[in-house]
C-alpha cells in the first residue's frame, strides 16, 4: 500500500457546534478553507479534539463524509474512527474507507485498559479486515492504556499499518521506534508542547490542538523543524508555547472552541459532559494568544 504524504502541521479539527449542539457545517467550510489557505497539512476530522465521544455513529459518519466534501481534495482528511470496541472500530472504519480519506486514525481503546497483547490483537483484527492506511493512536493521558514501542513495532509491519500518532511526550520514542520501523513509519507528534523537539528528533510532524487556532505559525515551525533548521523552528514554536500550554487550561476541546469563538471563527457550543470554559480562564487564554498575536473579540 503507497504511504501517503502526511507531513508537517496536520490539525486536529474541532467540531463547529450551535449552542443545542448541532454541528455547523457553514463554520466547518470557513474552518477548513482557513486551514487550506494557511498551508496546514492534512486534517484529522472527528478526534479528541472533534469530541468523537459525543457523536453518534450515523452523524460521525456523516461528519467525516462532510469533512471530505468540503476539503474537495485541496487538503487530506484523515478520519477518526476508534473507539473503545473494536467491532464498533471495524464497521465505522470499513464505511469511512468508502470515503477518499488518506487514512484512518485509531485510538488506543480507552477504559477497557487492554494489555499489549489485547492492543496487539485489536489492532492486527481491524488492520486485516480492511483496505486503508491506518495511523495508530496513543494517547495514555487520555486511555489509561499505553501503546508501547514493542507493541508498535510488532505492529508495524502490517501492510495497512503505516505510522503513530504517539501523544505520551516520551521523545525517546521517536528514536527507538525510528530505528525498528524505517524511515517510511510515519512518526507524528499528539503533544504540542514536545512537538517541535519530536520533529527535530526524527518525527514526521504534529496532530496539533494549536493549528486550530495558529494554522500559518504551526506550518511554519513544522516546515523548519522538518528542514532540521532548530533556530528557526524554535523561534517560530516560541510564541506558541502558551497556547501548546494554555489550551489544555481545560479538558480539550473547551479552551480551543472558546478561543475559535473568541476569534469570531465559529460558534461556542459544546456538548456534554463537557461545558463552556469557566470565566476564571479566559484571562489566561487571552494572554496566550496575545503571545501569539491572535486578535479576539
Amino acid at each position: 500500500m503507497a504511504i501517503p504524504a502526511l507531513r508537517g502541521s496536520i490539525v486536529a479539527i474541532t467540531t463547529p457546534m450551535h449552542d443545542d449542539g448541532r454541528i455547523d457545517y457553514e463554520a466547518l467550510a470557513g474552518l477548513i478553507d482557513w486551514h487550506v489557505a494557511s498551508g496546514t497539512a492534512g486534517i484529522v476530522a472527528a478526534g479528541t479534539t472533534g469530541e468523537s465521544p459525543t457523536l453518534e455513529s450515523d452523524e460521525h459518519y456523516e461528519y467525516i463524509a462532510r469533512c471530505v466534501e468540503l476539503a474537495d481534495g485541496r487538503i487530506p482528511v484523515i478520519a477518526g474512527t476508534g473507539s473503545n470496541s473494536t467491532q464498533q472500530t471495524l464497521k465505522l472504519t470499513k464505511r469511512t474507507a468508502e470515503l477518499d480519506i488518506a487514512a484512518c486514525l485509531m485510538v488506543v481503546p480507552y477504559y477497557n485498559k487492554p494489555g499489549q497483547k489485547d492492543l496487539y490483537a485489536h489492532f492486527s483484527t481491524i488492520a486485516d479486515a480492511v483496505d486503508v492506511p491506518i495511523l495508530l493512536y496513543n494517547v495514555p493521558g487520555r486511555t489509561v492504556a499505553d501503546l508501547k514501542p514493542e507493541t508498535v513495532i510488532r505492529l508495524a509491519p502490517h501492510e495497512n499499518i503505516i505510522g503513530i500518532k504517539e501523544a505520551s511526550a516520551d521523545l525517546d520514542r521517536v528514536r527507538q521506534i525510528r530505528a525498528a520501523c524505517g524511515p517510511d513509519f510515519l512518526l507524528h507528534s499528539g503533544d504540542d508542547a514536545t512537538a517541535c523537539e519530536f520533529m527535530l528528533q526524527g518525527g514526521d510532524g504534529v496532530v496539533s490542538v494549536t493549528a486550530n487556532v495558529a494554522p500559518q505559525q504551526m506550518a511554519k515551525m513544522c516546515e523548519a523543524a522538518l528542514a532540521g533548521d532548530r533556530e528557526a523552528a524554535e523561534a517560530a514554536d516560541q510564541p506558541l508555547r502558551a497556547l501548546h500550554r494554555d489550551l489544555f487550561v481545560e479538558a480539550n476541546p473547551i479552551p480551543v472552541k472558546w478561543a475559535l469563538h473568541a476569534m469570531g471563527r465559529a460558534p461556542g457550543g459544546i456538548r456534554l459532559p463537557l461545558t463552556p470554559l469557566d470565566s476564571n480562564n479566559e484571562a489566561v487564554l487571552r494572554d496566550a494568544l496575545a503571545a501569539a498575536d491572535i486578535s479576539v473579540a
